[in-house]
């Protein structure tokens, strides 16, 4: 076996460098890394490497010291492979060589003169190790303390795991440090929400490390278990002392996503089956569903599954359903099959409903079996050429102006703005369609503004209008409605400018005029508050400064008493004298 000099032993890089930016070492190539060389002798496979604190099982094959000594003997001659962690090895140097291989990989080491004392680590040697890395075991320290270390068993498949909101299907069995098995799921394991804590606390936050299918041992320290009480043996359980440190080996044999819909945990959907490809039905889509209704005691009140009923068709985010319902059904892809939990709120609210199969009560949680079917979405803006464009937002505007007069504000606003999305100037348009577009582009503009009025959102209104009037300076009803925000949020000066920019392009625009006359009525009543503010004010200063100057008079008329007084004394004890 080669002995190397340790004179040779000049290793600057860091960890990993070398392996980051050179190619892939070839069968019989040595590179220097930090620390120690390695010879690549036999490639590993697939791309992982272990970490310290995994649990490795290799062969090794003792070096050789300069003067010929022998160290140790091969595991392959005993086939006894050697377990350890990395980062506890009897060999230092070795372990972070270990780190850069992968599974079966077999590679030479060479390890430079360190420490003192054992024969390996004599001051002038060098010596080499042949290893085989055979497997590993990756260990996850669960709480930083590590009163929770899992040890993974089987690696499951891809890269999810589940969220608190998920329901999960796990296997496992715990034990007692003496082999006592004190918990046991049955054969096909136990079903629960992560959310709602099994057996122990730590056990929710250990099943959000794993993926599905992973197989894992745990070492639970008392304080994440049963702590200093124990569990006592009722019910039928098996007792747990106060104390127990527990080893439980435990399997995600799968989990089921529940999505929260419209972020307040009052839409649930809990995924069933999977759905093909990327895409959702998202908003104005066109879907075709199946499903069944049911209150939260499994009556059901509604159904429309394939070959017993009609499937139900519906766009979405057009109010045709429960707004629960709509909701979800836009994120859901074709075939995916969900249990949607639907909140009153999003559902029929406090009214009594009479449907198909049972009357729904007042104030009651909805459950819906849904199947996606098939869906239509609505073209992209990019995928129509310039006529359907001026089509699809002429529509969209008509539907909005339906919905304002109904009262629908919010939705108006949202097909105004889903009109604007198809009219974006982006040269596609030729001469006489740009002035089409850009005449409707301004009418859903001022019919924007309006709806934010309506609901309120000065700011949007005055955001809104300036786009307007950037597009056409002297648009009336621009001016008109900047100058209703502008007064609802008090800049009484810019309504004016406003106001005078209308009367200029229309002097005798009724609407303009009224509300000129409104502003004025609100611009005195302002200046008579202020006017009364500040003549209290200037009221107070003035009383202030009567008494400032009152008060040197009296005090010199207190001094001059009190000068009289003591002048009176003085001659009374003077004129007591004999």
């Amino acid at each position: 076996m080669v002995v190397l000099s340790s004179e040779e032993d000049e290793f600057d890089e860091e960890p990993g460098e070398v392996i980051e930016s050179a190619p892939p070492q070839k069968v019989g190539e040595e590179r220097q890394l930090r620390g120690f060389k390695k010879k690549l002798l036999r490639h590993g496979h697939g791309w992982e490497t272990p970490n310290f604190n995994d649990v490795v099982t290799v062969h090794r094959v003792g070096g050789t010291l300069v003067d010929g000594t022998a160290l140790g003997s091969s595991t392959r001659d005993t086939d006894q492979p050697l377990t350890f962690t990395l980062g506890n090895g009897d060999v230092p140097g070795l372990d972070r060589g270990i780190t850069s291989m992968k599974k079966g990989e077999v590679a030479l080491f060479t390890l430079p003169a360190d420490g003192e004392g054992d024969v390996w680590r004599d001051s002038d040697s060098v010596v080499q190790f042949e290893v085989e890395l055979l497997s590993w075991m990756r260990v996850v320290y669960v709480c930083k303390d590590g009163g929770v270390i899992k040890k993974i068993v089987e690696k499951g498949s891809g890269n999810d795991r589940p969220s608190d909101l998920d329901e999960v299907l796990v296997k496992y069995q715990v034990a007692l440090v003496d082999g006592t098995v004190v918990e046991e799921t049955p054969e096909g394991g136990v079903e629960f929400y992560v959310k709602d804590g099994h057996l122990f606390p730590i056990l929710p936050k250990v099943i959000m490390t794993m993926t599905r299918g992973e197989k894992a041992e745990l070492i639970v320290q008392p304080q994440y278990a049963f702590g200093d009480t124990g569990r006592d043996s009722g019910s039928g359980l098996c007792p747990i002392p106060p104390n127990s440190v527990l080893h439980a080996n435990i399997e995600l044999v799968s989990f089921k996503p529940v999505i929260n819909v419209t972020g307040d945990s009052k839409v649930l959907k809990k995924i069933l089956k999977e759905g093909e490809g990327a895409f959702t039905a998202d908003e104005c889509a066109h879907v075709t569903v199946s499903f069944t209704a049911m209150l939260e005691d499994g009556t059901v009140f509604e159904k429309r599954r394939t070959g017993e009923e009609q499937p139900l068709e519906f766009i979405t985010d057009e109010e045709q359903v429960i707004a629960g319902l709509d909701r979800a059904v836009a994120t859901m892809k074709k075939g995916e099959r969900a249990i949607i939990s639907i909140h009153p709120e999003y559902a029929f609210g406090n009214v009594e409903v009479r449907r198909d199969l049972a009357i729904v009560p007042p104030g009651s949680n909805v459950v819906y079996d849904v199947e996606m079917m098939d869906f239509i979405k609505e073209k992209a803006p990019w995928e129509l050429n310039s006529k359907e464009k001026i089509e699809v937002a002429g529509r969209k505007k008509e539907e909005g102006n339906v919905l304002f007069k109904g009262g629908n504000y919010l939705r108006a606003e949202k097909k105004y703005e889903q009109a604007v999305d198809f009219l974006s100037d982006d040269g596609s348009f030729g001469f006489g369609e740009q002035k089409q577009a850009d005449a409707l582009r301004v009418s859903c503009w001022l019919n924007g503004a309006a709806c934010s009025l309506k609901l309120n959102d000065f700011s949007g209104a005055i955001k809104l209008c300036s786009q307007v009037l950037d597009v056409e300076f002297c648009n009336v009803k621009a001016f008109y409605r900047r100058a209703q925000a502008y007064i609802e949020t008090g800049d009484f000066l810019l309504a004016d400018l406003d106001i005078k920019k209308a009367l200029v392009a229309d002097p005798q625009n009724r609407e303009v005029k009224i509300i000129q006359k409104k502003l004025k009525q609100l611009q005195a009543d302002k200046d008579k508050k202020d006017a009364k503010l500040y003549g209290n004010m200037f009221a107070g200063k003035t009383k202030d400064s009567s008494m400032a100057i009152k008060r040197p008079k009296v005090e010199k008329d207190d001094r001059e008493n009190e000068d009289g007084a003591r002048m009176e004394e003085d001659t009374v004890a003077d004129s007591a004298v004999i």
